[in-house]
């Protein structure tokens, strides 16, 4: 069974664009660039030839993964029921709070293909998405971290 990609409307969209991007103009670009490297001479001494070519590579394998998510994109709402509200689910912010260093901290729990952990944007596949979702304000969630067991409490969720 192909995996699932959880994304958001504005994420489905935005890969929509980019491979419209890669198959129309930047398809063209690169092909210009081997014709152009082509004209240079003979082909096995040219370093623009072989460079366009692994160009063109990246660019079909570019296609070939963004072709992938978008057959296997499962969207999911941002928004919720309000029997649901106070509930950790895919397109929360959290705020949370680590009980060993008694700081807070917010998140956003989003799909793999939206991940950014620099952003504190952290996928549902990772052991703190995975600990996080389905939990309530309140409770105390225990997340098994290389680093060790981490304990947060859970603030606040919103949507």
């Amino acid at each position: 069974m192909a995996k699932e990609f959880k994304l958001t409307r504005e994420r489905l969209k935005e890969l929509e664009a980019e491979l419209n991007y890669l198959k129309t103009t930047r398809e063209k670009e690169v092909a210009e660039q081997i014709k152009e490297a082509r004209s240079f001479g003979d082909l096995s001494e040219n370093s623009e030839y072989d460079e366009a070519k692994n160009e063109q590579a990246k660019l079909y394998g570019r296609i070939a993964e963004v072709e992938n998510i978008l057959s296997h994109a499962v969207v999911f709402d941002e928004t919720t029921d309000s029997e649901d509200t106070g509930v950790v689910g895919l397109g929360c912010t959290v705020t949370v709070r680590d009980l060993e260093f008694e700081e807070n901290a917010v998140y956003a729990i989003v799909g793999s293909q939206e991940a950014n952990p620099m952003e504190a944007r952290i996928s549902d596949d990772s052991p703190f998405g995975k600990a996080m979702l389905g939990k309530h304000i309140g409770d105390i969630v225990e997340v098994d971290a290389p680093a060790g067991l981490i304990k947060f409490e859970i603030l606040a969720v919103e949507r």
